[in-house]
């Protein structure tokens, strides 16, 4: 169920001391005071500096300056987040703020005790993210949405506010009088989250008043299953080994290839295929009956291709 952010406040136990990603907004504003009010001289603020927008020099002095009168250390990372071609320029940014974050946990300063990140996404922010894997075709992976806690480097990052809704964190931050800035590419609808903000969940309010509830069960349906899938993958790549055996793989069920094959090639290569790639890989899999059949078959950014009695994946 949703929550209000006193609440969502009073259960989060971050290791400390804690870092908050801070931007200046409002929504890392909320998270930054709420924590500080929380525990006093064990929260410090990372803003990542992405240099996409004219105004980034006067957002890191609005956060500069809240720092200061909050006696709260601000570290200040510079990235470069501009975006590859067929990269989105949202994928950017969230690569380059994980790239800040690892790298303020090795910095050789006081903050080299940190082991624990907030980030200040909410209960909009999952809809959204929801919304978004819904209309990519997403499966279970992208239906579970955004986690609440999970470790990336050896740091733990928490949302700790991702069952409070948006407008639940304004009010608050109202009530406390606070200042914060506003990115003006947030209104932008030439970016599909910004219309999906804007358009898609008013409509949803007014049909479903309680759809910030019952998008987020679904949502940890999917998540629950999806581990469960990965359980089940363990075990089979375990048993077929790394590389697989093509013969070992032949044995499984489609749906279970098909799970095995994700695990393997995520895990082991960092590579997700199309669904089409799976089910052609699939396909020629299931092909090779005599010593001389050949495979070789582009997955994501390599290739897949039989050698002997098991399956590779390279990347030239």
């Amino acid at each position: 169920m949703t929550q209000s952010l006193a609440q969502a406040m009073a259960a989060f136990a971050p290791e400390l001391p804690l870092a908050v990603g801070y931007s200046g907004g409002a929504d890392s504003t909320a998270l930054l005071l709420a924590c500080v009010q929380k525990w006093p001289g064990q929260v410090s603020a990372v803003h990542v500096h992405h240099g996409l927008q004219d105004a980034a020099d006067d957002f890191e002095a609005h956060c500069q300056r809240v720092c200061a009168a909050l006696d709260v250390s601000l570290t200040v990372q510079k990235m470069d987040a501009s975006h590859a071609p067929g990269q989105s320029p949202e994928d950017a940014a969230r690569r380059a703020r994980y790239k800040a974050f690892e790298a303020l946990a090795l910095m050789d300063k006081a903050q080299v005790a940190i082991k624990s990140i907030a980030i200040a996404h909410h209960a909009d922010d999952q809809i959204e993210t929801l919304l978004l894997a819904l209309s990519r075709g997403a499966g279970l992976p992208g239906l579970s949405a955004m986690p609440q806690r999970w470790t990336r480097a050896g740091l733990r990052y928490y949302r700790p506010l991702l069952r409070v809704s948006g407008a639940d964190i304004r009010r608050w931050l109202a009530e406390q009088g606070a200042a914060f800035v506003t990115d003006p590419s947030n209104a932008d609808e030439r970016y599909t989250r910004n219309r999906i903000r804007a358009q898609v969940l008013p409509a949803l309010a007014q049909c479903f008043p309680q759809f910030r509830d019952t998008f987020a069960r679904s949502s940890a349906h999917a998540a629950q299953a999806q581990a469960l899938l990965l359980e089940v993958a363990e075990q089979d790549l375990a048993l077929v080994g790394a590389p697989p055996r093509i013969k070992l793989l032949q044995a499984l069920s489609q749906p279970r290839l098909a799970n095995v094959l994700r695990h393997w090639l995520h895990n082991c290569h960092q590579a997700t295929p199309s669904a089409a790639q799976l089910d052609e890989l699939m396909r020629q899999i299931a092909a090779c009956q005599t010593r001389g059949h050949a495979l070789h078959l582009k997955i994501a950014q390599g290739f897949c291709e039989r050698r002997g009695a098991n399956l590779h994946w390279y990347n030239l």
